[in-house]
């Protein structure tokens, strides 16, 4: 009687996560899914518990932002891109061409800009814990090599569906066709798209050299993952679990960015041993492609909350000062 009693209770006692991402085990993101597990269980005496569940398996990135609004799912760690449909000043973090290096992304993000796009979450059903590295974007394309702005005319470029990447693939004369992540390998191999651009490490990691034989470092815009946290989820939580969770991501964030950062260098090697053409861009043709892409800033600025766009300029002079 006694034991039939005291089972219920101790199962109320524990928290089980479900977090989702849509990258396969071996990359960085998943890493620090499994980093935060292992702290969020140490400091929680094993009362808080994480189930990873990587590469979709809970669906695409609307399906899991959501699952995480509804309070059906309680994390997930996509790219900023993908909330710009739902805080449209996320797109600031997708301006092609405004950093050049990680020091410079990490003070832009851990800094006041990255905390007041932070705090315009929670009225729309989610709590975000801080960020994680993605890393630079770069282009792959089955027809050639993208050493200059005019190499991307008339590429079929699958991006990710957000209104920057659109219009700044528009402004290289590119063709850009917005998809779900899932679709995309069975898009490439099927020649619906030319090309994709995302991170070394994920295109290592989903074997885009299968179906692509150029990769190339255009380094066009700096990404980073979030980490989210259904705000339903948040509200049951003690203040001893929410602050838990906060150092736990905190604690987190460093050995991601680094994990994610070596990523990307071995990616590299690892993508010219199985065979793709790699090439850099010149910091020429880099100005080039940053004047092409400068009237999509001038054009985005003017549509996002003012305050926050004069934030982010500020941040920006006072990140880039030499």
């Amino acid at each position: 009687m006694c034991a039939a009693f005291v089972a219920p209770v101790f199962a109320q006692s524990e928290r089980v996560i479900r977090f989702g991402h849509l990258n396969n085990t071996d990359h960085p993101v998943s890493l620090g899914v499994k980093r935060f597990a292992e702290s969020l269980a140490a400091k929680s005496g094993g009362k808080m518990k994480v189930q990873e569940f990587p590469a979709n398996q809970l669906g695409t990135e609307q399906q899991q932002q959501s699952a995480l609004q509804g309070g059906v799912q309680q994390m997930y760690s996509p790219a900023t891109t993908s909330l710009a449909g739902i805080v449209k000043e996320f797109g600031l973090l997708d301006f092609p061409f405004a950093v050049s290096n990680f020091e410079q992304a990490d003070a832009l993000l851990d800094g006041p800009l990255g905390k007041a796009l932070i705090e315009q979450l929670p009225k729309r059903g989610l709590v975000a814990l801080g960020y994680w590295d993605l890393g630079f974007r770069n282009v792959t394309n089955s027809k050639h090599a993208i050493q200059q702005p005019e190499d991307l005319r008339g590429l079929k470029i699958r991006v990710i569906p957000n209104p920057v990447f659109l219009e700044t693939f528009r402004a290289f004369g590119a063709n850009p066709v917005p998809m779900p992540f899932a679709e995309l390998y069975g898009a490439l191999e099927a020649k619906a798209v030319d090309g994709q651009e995302n991170p070394f490490a994920v295109i290592l990691s989903n074997k885009f050299y299968e179906v692509q034989k150029f990769v190339s470092a255009t380094n066009h815009v700096y990404a980073a993952n979030i980490i989210l946290v259904s705000k339903k989820f948040w509200d049951q939580l003690t203040p001893a679990e929410q602050k838990w969770m906060q150092e736990a991501a905190d604690e987190s964030r460093g050995y991601q960015r680094q994990a994610s950062r070596a990523a990307a260098r071995k990616a590299v090697e690892e993508l010219q041993a199985k065979g793709a053409q790699f090439n850099d861009v010149s910091a020429k043709e880099q100005a080039r492609m940053r004047e092409v892409a400068r009237p999509v800033v001038e054009k985005f600025s003017t549509q996002y909350d003012p305050a926050i766009v004069k934030l982010y300029n500020q941040e920006l002079g006072r990140i880039l000062k030499p």
